[in-house]
């Protein structure tokens, strides 16, 4: 059982003690929950994210929450190479080391094959994709030598088609097979990499969608409707998920793609 950070010896135990997690697209959403989940746990939390203002304001709140394991937060756009370059360099001067990376930062487009523009593709896959290698690349040298965690995360629609996301799907499906060419890679260095693919999950993002629909509570209604379990996802269930993949518990298990979509791509015909 995980220790108040917050008790008065100031000790924090858990099974991420001692460990420290950069997690890109923390300030908000599911990368939020991935950094309070893992800062429970024990790790020292960076966020990074384009959204600086957010950024701090989240890492703020968290550090409140937790006075004996604060957060900390650093700004980069994944877009752009030097912007990473220059987060990944600030983190090795404060903390020295990256024990678990988790890939989280993305974007998405709603759109027509027929209205796609090559600066739609780009803007896209530079964040999803692109930035999820740029990133690595960088952090990777902050790695010890006993090795350590990559979390990617990535979507079904990788691997189930849904109308006007060709762009999107292109790049969270090109994150799988990142995924599993690096886990090879990265084996004799004990660096475990792993995907998860979430479904339909209730963000910020999710919530944006809902609100560009004519019907918000019957699209709402119709894709609860759509999952054996009876519900959309939480940031947390993703959470929990990252959690395990991070922790010894999955010391054995590389190269895999967790689904977390409270059984939704299970249906033959939905």
């Amino acid at each position: 059982m995980t220790k108040d950070p917050n008790s008065s010896n100031g000790s924090f135990e858990g099974c991420l003690a001692g460990r420290t997690a950069l997690i890109s697209g923390g300030a908000q959403g599911i990368g939020r929950a991935i950094a309070e989940r893992f800062q429970c746990e024990g790790a020292r939390v960076l966020l990074l994210d384009c959204d600086c203002t957010t950024g701090h304001a989240t890492a703020q709140e968290l550090s409140a929450r937790f006075t004996a394991n604060p957060v900390h937060a650093y700004c980069a756009d994944l877009a752009r190479p030097d912007d990473v370059r220059l987060a990944t360099e600030a983190v090795r001067v404060a903390h020295g080391r990256i024990d678990l990376l988790v890939n989280n930062a993305g974007t998405e487009l709603e759109r027509a094959f027929a209205d796609l523009t090559v600066a739609d593709w780009d803007r896209i896959v530079n964040v999803n994709l692109r930035g999820a290698f740029v990133l690595t690349r960088a952090v990777l040298p902050l790695f010890p030598d006993e090795g350590g965690a990559i979390v990617n995360i990535s979507s079904i629609h990788a691997t189930h088609a849904f109308p006007n996301s060709l762009p999107y799907a292109c790049s969270k499906a090109g994150l799988l097979a990142f995924t599993r060419n690096l886990a090879l890679e990265l084996a004799p260095r004990h660096i475990r990499v792993n995907t998860i693919s979430p479904g339909y999950i209730d963000t910020r993002l999710w919530d944006e969608y809902l609100r560009q629909t004519p019907d918000p509570a019957s699209v709402s209604a119709q894709t609860t409707a759509l999952h054996p379990l009876g519900r959309r996802g939480l940031p947390a269930d993703v959470a929990e998920a990252a959690l395990f993949l991070a922790a010894e518990n999955s010391s054995f298990i590389t190269g895999a793609d967790l689904v977390v979509d409270g059984g939704l791509t299970i249906r033959a015909h939905p």
